[in-house]
């Protein structure tokens, strides 16, 4: 039977409550990745990670995959280059947490997001912590780079900053998915910079301790921050691999986690 949940019938997700159904919702974006990658890059990741972790644990752990988010928030100087669309902030926060309040609201109590936009962190995490205030079911928020940020440090080719936006690291998962990359549309000249060379090795201002916006840094020609030049189908299946491997033992996890409904209603 199929992980989607949309190709269930009304009476088979009320099925799908009583099973403990974990729900999963991809949210990406569409936005320009530089001239080699399609804008629908963050999309396909955050979906195709739902749907080959619900495959994985199918017989195992019960997992259907909502549609896909595929509009949010993108700065403003990404819209520089054709195929960024960009939705308020605040708006995409109220599309995640009505969307997770009306599955709540229908009976699931195991819903996680699978965020695959680095826009999206703090918004993703504001949103489920209001949720979790409105309803007392607390949503998991998963990002897949994150995930296999470790795995990524001991295989990529490229140098601390080739893997921002556009780079080593979704160059390679675009090559292991299928989707149509073209390197030699790349001006090596575009290729950003060390974080480190703008300010000194030993200082914090790049040391992750604080947040500071690459765009902010140094301009961009082409639309990407990193070096996808040394990407490879091989690296992005390393990847895949973990990223699929570490969703199923997160989700097995998750869904035998019993949390106490903590909704206290109002007088």
């Amino acid at each position: 039977m199929s992980v989607l949940f949309a190709d269930r019938t009304s009476p088979e997700l009320a099925e799908a409550i009583e099973r403990r159904s974990v729900l999963l919702l991809p949210v990406g974006q569409t936005e320009e990745h530089g001239p080699h990658l399609p804008v629908c890059t963050d999309t396909v990741i955050a979906e195709r990670a739902a749907l080959d972790a619900a495959e994985q644990l199918e017989g195992r752990v019960p997992v259907l995959v909502l549609p896909t988010v595929a509009y949010g928030y993108s700065g403003k100087a990404m819209s520089r280059w054709p195929g960024t669309i960009r939705v308020r902030t605040r708006v995409v926060m109220d599309l995640l947490g009505d969307v997770c309040s009306s599955v709540i609201e229908m009976g699931f109590r195991k819903v996680a997001l699978v965020s695959a936009h680095g826009h999206h962190h703090g918004i993703c995490r504001v949103a489920v912590r209001e949720v979790a205030d409105a309803t007392g079911v607390h949503v998991a928020l998963t990002e897949p780079a994150r995930l296999v940020a470790d795995l990524f440090t001991q295989i990529r080719n490229s140098q601390l900053g080739g893997a921002i936006h556009g780079g080593e690291y979704e160059t390679s998962l675009a090559m292991h998915l299928g989707l149509p990359v073209d390197l030699a549309k790349v001006d090596a000249r575009d290729l950003f910079r060390r974080p480190t060379d703008f300010v000194g090795g030993d200082s914090l201002s790049r040391s992750g301790k604080v947040f500071w916006s690459t765009w902010g840094l140094q301009p961009s020609k082409q639309g990407i921050y990193g070096d996808p030049t040394v990407a490879s189908a091989d690296t992005g299946r390393q990847l895949w691999q973990a990223v699929v491997q570490r969703y199923a033992q997160f989700l097995t996890e998750f869904w035998q986690l019993e949390p106490p409904d903590t909704h206290q209603e109002s007088p």
